[in-house]
């Protein structure tokens, strides 16, 4: 029979509605995660243990799958784990990539966390994978962690000036991720 393409999704918050978006749409998706017991992801949903430093569980996780989606965590080691991953992707024959960058990650590159996106996007294109990058601005759904200041105290504690700023839904990302891949 033909080989059905296989998404894989890095777990976490948007891979989390990520996850949701292509089982919608019939699509076989597998979730790498370090904790799989913790893994709440719908039926049918293939798991996979690691993480984006162990390169042994990247070619596992990878095994069989033909896109990415690749959101790595806000950490030191942050930057490793993009090179790690895209290099195992390439290895393994990955032919798409879908990237969570930042907006106006080319802009800032004074700031280490968009130094690191913007990094990551241009490993993308030496690499000549076909890629989507997304670059959100702001996280809407950042609002849950704050609510109980905004309700109770009337104060907005986030430091974005008077300006304003975009903001988007992680469900609306993941849906143009899921799309996209």
């Amino acid at each position: 029979g033909a080989q059905q393409d296989q998404e894989l999704c890095v777990a976490g918050r948007v891979g989390q509605q990520v996850v949701n978006q292509l089982v919608n749409r019939g699509a076989n998706v597998r979730v790498l995660t370090r904790a799989p017991s913790k893994a709440k992801f719908p039926d049918g949903v293939d798991i996979a243990q690691g993480d984006l430093l162990d390169i042994d569980s990247l070619r596992n996780a990878f095994s069989g799958v033909t896109s990415l989606f690749l959101l790595n965590a806000v950490t030191g080691d942050e930057f490793t784990q993009a090179l790690i991953t895209l290099n195992i992707a390439r290895e393994a024959g990955i032919e798409r990539v879908v990237y969570l960058s930042v907006f106006e990650a080319d802009k800032a590159v004074n700031v280490p966390h968009f130094a690191v996106k913007y990094g990551a996007e241009r490993m993308l294109e030496q690499m000549g994978f076909s890629a989507t990058i997304l670059r959100p601005a702001y996280f809407i759904d950042n609002e849950q962690m704050i609510k109980d200041v905004i309700f109770n105290y009337s104060i907005y504690p986030m430091p974005i000036g008077s300006k304003g700023i975009a903001m988007v839904d992680v469900r609306d990302i993941a849906e143009v991720a899921a799309i996209e891949l």
